[in-house]
């Protein structure tokens, strides 16, 4: 029967439409899906799949700044010390270094102090850092010699240059291992004026010659940089080196967590200095060179950038301890395993959520965050507060949630004749504003409910930070049923009239009170934001004109001193009250001191307090002058306190170890990836649906099968007898 079936099928020439349909059915129940981007090979590596929305500028950690360059260098370049992955509050621990460093004090004369001397009587302190032995740089032909023990790559000739394309192209590559002279070189680096490091300003005023080697080497040649010193700055021996820094500065430690003090071989400056290389690319901006736990095999910005894992990583292991309650979420079950977990990281270049979104619940992306347009397929909320939806409950999507070391915030110009100074008329005014500008409604509308009110000047998880009735801002809260609630705005009117403004009005015009809000918000998706402030305004009767310009403009009037209110904001540059506080310190005024302090306020009872906390260590006594310093600026209102962001990202359940840490960027080497896993759900979740396929193959087959049976009926009919006949004779 099955014969007869073949020939009829093959006499209507359908056969090969149905092995068609048979081998598309055939490819569907095996391999991988045909929508998977990558290699098949792919599905057995432990490798982490991510996205990025802009190619990083800078990967010179003397220069790079922003989250989108830590989310690379950080993986790759290795300072001396870290943040514990685990535990909070945040914890420094060594990382290449030894152990934590020394530090130990002196007077004006030199004389030696003891560790619990009085700030006011440290001159400098010497911080002394030892480096564990046995640690290589990354292989890279920055290295390479020859047999004489001359460096291969260091003097090209044009030709030589002209011939490459990328860092990949040198045919020979090598390591050495890390010294302590390879973090003073990098120091170095961030003091020489080409550079242009970000933070030579700062540093200026801490480590001892810094100004000084940066003003001698302005006009030298980068190899001059080896051997021309800096007075601050000292490799003690191959593995000791010593910073001095002026008076007394206990939140320095945390700048040596930060790339900036991460170690740079001079062999690569050497390499990438030669003239061509710029103009192809081949510089530390487009390929680091680091001793961390991956290296950059690939940079194409344009499409996708590679991280391998570093053949020559040095022994490191998954912390052993964390904080109450990790142990029951799993967090320590690679306690003591070697790291990294991953042999490779792919981050490829999405600039549309939709796709991304797209990939992530197809499993193509091991993580994501959560675009607007995709919050109410992911998160809903309830009287519990917020979860997940059902549908990616269902595919064991986890939900990780996190309050930001950060605060956005409505600032005020105290130099501005309004809503400045000092009076009780311009103080009742801004705590009248206060009140009136609801950030729980901002929160709910503007940002998915992704936030939470500031009461003050520091972020939840800096030390300072109180919550409970006594961490309130009792200018704008009420206590009410265990929760702050925002004041009503008969509390801001009564404000208002006291300030001289009843109802609003300016009793100068008899018309409502006109204040100026200045602001980048140029384009049109600004405007329903706009008009959400001058609501805010107007609920006190004040009539709010926007003062829209460019980022430049912008800038010019804050350092002018010409805006009057504005919105700004900070992210921790490492997690201490000092850093947000130096933000309202009056000798930080941006007019007077081009400082960070926007709003130019100054109060001498904050100032004198600011100078005595910021050399303190963590304590009780530190915590009751945050306090006082928390009243001042919460009665002075320089601020209105906005609201910290809150951090929402999604995880598929094959990735474990995985635990917010908003100040630790090298986090990469901690996670788990289970390939297996996740290989198995990319082909259940990507299945290719054929059924409506085949139905209209088959389809076709019905449709054409009588045509074709009557062509093939027509071209094989017998020829009548006398045309046979003739067809034959010809023959």
């Amino acid at each position: 029967m099955s014969s007869l079936l073949s020939i009829k099928f093959r006499r209507a020439g359908i056969l090969p439409c149905v092995l068609f349909f048979v081998a598309v059915l055939l490819v569907a129940c095996t391999g991988s899906p045909w929508n998977d981007p990558y290699p098949e090979e792919d599905d057995k590596q432990a490798a982490l799949y991510m996205s990025f929305a802009e190619r990083p500028k800078h990967l010179d950690p003397a220069v790079a700044y922003s989250e989108n360059e830590y989310a690379f260098i950080a993986q790759i370049y290795e300072p001396p010390l870290q943040y514990h992955y685990l535990k909070r509050p945040y914890e420094l621990t060594p990382l290449t270094a030894a152990r934590l460093p020394e530090i130990v004090y002196y007077d004006q004369q030199g004389q030696k102090l003891g560790p619990d001397a009085e700030a006011k009587d440290i001159a400098y302190s010497d911080y002394l850092l030892e480096i564990k032995p046995g640690i290589r740089f990354q292989p890279h032909p920055a290295f390479a010699q020859d047999k004489s023990g001359n460096y291969r790559y260091h003097h090209l000739e044009k030709a030589e240059v002209d011939a490459l394309a990328t860092v990949g192209d040198f045919a020979e590559t090598a390591t050495r291992e890390l010294t302590a002279e390879d973090y003073v070189y990098q120091i170095k680096r961030l003091a020489y004026p080409k550079t242009q490091s970000p933070i030579a300003e700062i540093m200026k005023g801490y480590i001892v010659g810094f100004d000084d080697f940066a003003k001698q080497s302005a006009d030298k040649p980068r190899d001059a940089l080896r051997t021309l010193p800096m007075a601050g700055v000292e490799a003690l021996d191959r593995y000791h080196y010593r910073i001095r820094i002026k008076g007394k500065y206990p939140q320095f430690s945390y700048w040596l967590a930060m790339p900036f003090f991460a170690p740079m071989p001079w062999e690569a400056d050497a390499l990438y200095d030669q003239p061509g290389f710029g103009d192809k690319n081949i510089t530390l901006d487009w390929y680091p060179v680091g001793t961390g736990p991956f290296y950059l095999a690939e940079n194409n910005p344009n499409r996708r950038m590679l991280m391998f894992k570093n053949p020559n990583f040095h022994p490191e292991t998954y912390p052993a301890e964390g904080e109450a309650g990790d142990a029951e979420k799993g967090l320590l079950k690679d306690a003591g395993k070697a790291l990294p977990f991953i042999d490779k990281v792919v981050v490829t270049l999405e600039k549309e959520t939709i796709p991304n979104w797209s990939k992530f619940l197809q499993g193509y992306y091991d993580s994501s965050g959560i675009a607007s347009d995709s919050f109410d397929q992911a998160v809903q909320f309830t009287g519990g507060g917020v979860t997940l939806t059902d549908s990616l409950k269902e595919k064991d999507i986890r939900l990780h949630t996190s309050v930001e070391t950060s605060i956005f915030y409505m600032g005020f110009n105290m130099l501005d004749a309004t809503v400045g100074g000092d009076s009780d008329k311009a103080r009742k005014l801004r705590q009248a504003i206060a009140i009136a500008v609801d950030y729980e409604e901002f929160i709910a509308i503007f940002r998915n409910e992704r936030g939470v009110p500031a009461q003050g000047a520091i972020p939840p998880g800096i030390f300072g930070n109180e919550e409970g009735e006594g961490g309130i801002n009792p200018y704008v809260y009420d206590w009410v049923n265990g929760k702050p609630q925002r004041k009503p705005i008969e509390a801001a009117k009564k404000l208002i009239a006291e300030a001289g403004y009843p109802n609003g009005v300016d009793p100068k015009t008899g018309e409502p009170l006109i204040l100026y809000f200045d602001t980048t918000a140029t384009s049109v998706d600004d405007k329903p934001l706009m008009n959400w402030y001058r609501k805010q305004f107007q609920k006190l009767g004040l009539q709010l004109v926007i003062r829209a310009t460019d980022y430049n403009r912008f800038q010019q009037k804050m350092s002018a001193g010409n805006a009057q209110i504005f919105v700004w904001g900070w992210n921790a540059d490492y997690p201490d009250p000092e850093n947000f506080f130096s933000l309202l310190y009056g000798f930080n005024g941006k007019v007077k001191h081009s400082g960070e302090n926007a709003g130019n306020y100054q109060n001498a009872e904050f100032d004198r307090l600011f100078e005595q906390m910021r050399n303190m260590e963590n304590g009780e006594p530190r915590l009751q002058i945050i306090r006082q310093m928390q009243d001042i600026v919460r009665r002075d209102v320089p601020w209105v306190f906005g609201f910290h962001p809150k951090t929402f990202s999604l995880y598929h359940g094959w990735a474990s170890n995985l635990k917010p840490n908003l100040m630790a960027n090298n986090r990469l080497k901690y996670i788990r990836i289970d390939p297996v896993k996740r290989a198995e759900l990319r082909r259940q979740w990507n299945r290719p649906v054929l059924w409506p396929l085949a139905a209209a193959g088959a389809l076709v087959v019905l449709l054409f099968a009588p045509a074709v049976s009557a062509y093939r009926r027509r071209t094989h009919r017998p020829l009548p007898e006398a045309l046979a006949i003739q067809t034959e004779a010809s023959r």
